[in-house]
């Protein structure tokens, strides 16, 4: 390897990992991703995959880690430790639960350990879903939350304040530890899932075949959509940082699930008129499903200097031009 700098990169080719490898590789670092492809995808990383100093090692960091990992931090040192594994859609909180829990608990020891070892940065993602079904409206990180912690999205709720909770607390006890927290907001973009469940690549994936579009309760219910080039880019401006408290990073404009719909349609009815008198079908809400989601940014506006640039409908088109060129797409009609 040609590059002085080396990260490792957990859930790397998943959705937002993924892009958080071509993020770094791209300013210079060689980058490690561990991916056990629970839900990850190798087209995710056709790109990074090219780059000399890129290594993908498949293991679970559950588990003990391979020995590769720590012969490449031997010798290349490690810099910064990204923990981003996690199954993070409802269709994984039914089907993978405690593979979610291992992730975040085991996995999140196991990685502090090794960040502790080298010295290294070290940032976990979080999630809105630490708020739960809010009571606090935009969410502020110092709101604790109102979380159910037996619900079926428990695994996923719960799993991240634990995360939060033993890198914090790991923090206090060594106050050397670089270690962060960052809150991430609904995200979107090209790399998702076309079947994971999520409202963007659900509703997205049902306009493209031509079918109603899915929206669960009365569509009442409120969503803000980051663009994952603006996500990774507040991500990496905390990296470079020297926080160690949580940082809401997400995009404040709030629209309902319904209207989401209607706007997806209208940019897929623009290439196809048949589409746009497609009805809305509503069905059951979810279980536990948060009624209002907004970040407040303003740490992350006065500390990083960073919010989202992106808007909905630029954004939107990139993610459903990406969903037009899955396989997946026909093998789901």
């Amino acid at each position: 390897m040609t590059a002085t700098r080396h990260v490792m990169i957990s859930g790397g080719a998943g959705f937002i990992g993924s892009h958080l490898c071509d993020h770094f590789l791209g300013l210079g670092y060689a980058v490690t991703a561990i991916d056990n492809f629970c839900t990850g995808r190798e087209a995710n990383l056709a790109q990074a995959l090219k780059h000399p100093d890129f290594q993908l090692i498949r293991a679970d960091v559950s588990e003990p880690l391979p020995n590769d990992v720590l012969r490449l931090a031997d010798r290349y040192g490690l810099e910064g430790v990204l923990h981003f594994a996690c199954p993070a859609s409802p269709v994984d909180f039914e089907s993978l639960a405690l593979e979610i829990l291992k992730v975040d608990s085991i996995g999140t020891i196991q990685l502090v350990d090794l960040a502790q070892k080298y010295g290294s940065r070290f940032i976990v993602a979080s999630t809105s879903e630490v708020y739960g079904d809010p009571l606090v409206h935009p969410q502020v990180e110092e709101y604790w939350g109102n979380v159910n912690p037996i619900g079926p999205r428990a695994c996923y709720d719960e799993t991240k304040r634990f995360s939060e909770a033993y890198v914090s607390t790991f923090a206090r006890v060594h106050p050397g530890f670089k270690g962060g927290i960052v809150r991430i907001f609904n995200t979107y973009g090209p790399r998702m899932r076309l079947d994971d469940g999520r409202v963007v690549p659900e509703l997205c994936r049902q306009a493209l075949l031509g079918k109603p579009l899915t929206v669960h309760g009365t569509g009442e219910q409120t969503r803000s959509f980051c663009y994952v080039s603006d996500l990774v880019a507040g991500i990496g401006k905390y990296y470079a940082s020297n926080l160690k408290q949580p940082v809401n990073l997400g995009n404040p404009h709030e629209i309902t699930v319904a209207e989401f719909a209607r706007t997806i349609l209208k940019i897929i009815g623009s290439a196809s008129s048949a589409f746009s008198s497609q009805p809305l079908q509503y069905g059951p809400d979810r279980p536990d499903d948060p009624k209002k989601r907004r970040p407040d940014i303003t740490k992350a506006r006065q500390l990083l200097q960073w919010e989202p640039k992106i808007d909905l409908d630029a954004g939107l088109k990139e993610t459903i031009a990406s969903f037009r060129q899955d396989p997946a797409l026909r093998q789901n009609n």
